[in-house]
């Protein structure tokens, strides 16, 4: 049965049609342009600590720089949270107080002719356990899940030491020196301020952190200062 020529076209427009429906509703290509929509879930993750109506929060991550530490923090509100880092301190950077300090171990029973010099030394451990205690505001005019804080707290200190030296005895003999080796465990512990910002827009429920301590000894050293810090991340949740 052969078509006439005006069944023809119309079967060619309502093939068009079907295919031109079928494009704008199934196409992977078009469907890949649309408008993603955030449902209430995935904005709590992506910003975990903007959602002012759920508080507390808490995190949990690592911190590395001065000391390297494990990072525990508590979110009680919107403006006030408490921080626990537990770690090691960076030995390296502490070398020349540490070597300085050689002199405050020196026995006070040396007689005139005898005479100790200091070779070398190293930190067997350097452990810190520190509390703080945190003041942050929101800082989104400079870019959404940006918080500045401050804040107070303490530290708490143990290193064990050992040094390495040389004796002589100028009364039994001026060239020859005996070598030895001692240990010492220095216990401290004092205050410390933070100033540092955290920032938490990400896909994941995590923050990363950027801080600045000056710890003040209150013990072995009073007055003794130094600056601390360094970066980490925590999971938030």
């Amino acid at each position: 049965m052969r078509c006439s020529k005006p069944t023809w076209i119309l079967l060619v427009l309502l093939l068009g049609t079907a295919c031109g429906f079928a494009q704008v509703r199934k196409s992977p290509r078009s469907s890949g342009f649309r408008i993603p929509h955030v449902n209430s879930n995935k904005a709590r993750i992506m910003c975990p600590l903007l959602e002012g109506s759920r508080y507390p929060y808490q995190g949990f991550g690592l911190k590395l720089g001065d000391p390297f530490a494990l990072s525990y923090k508590f979110y009680a509100d919107q403006h006030f949270a408490i921080a626990v880092d537990v770690g090691k301190a960076a030995s390296g950077l502490y070398n020349r107080y540490y070597r300085d300090a050689f002199a405050t171990y020196l026995p006070d029973t040396l007689k005139k002719e005898q005479s100790i010099q200091y070779l070398a030394h190293k930190a067997l451990s350097d452990w810190f356990v520190e509390t703080k205690f945190l003041y942050q505001w929101d800082a989104e005019k400079i870019s959404k899940g940006l918080q500045f804080y401050a804040g107070l707290g303490w530290q708490w200190r143990n290193t064990k030491l050992q040094y390495d030296y040389s004796f002589t005895d100028l009364s039994v003999s001026p060239s020859d020196g005996k070598f030895g080796k001692f240990t010492e465990q220095r216990s401290t512990h004092g205050p410390v301020a933070v100033v540092g910002f955290e920032y938490s827009h990400f896909s994941l429920p995590i923050s990363a952190f950027i801080e600045i301590e000056v710890y003040t000894d209150a013990l072995i050293d009073p007055g003794y200062q130094r600056f601390q810090g360094g970066v980490g991340l925590r999971y938030v949740f």
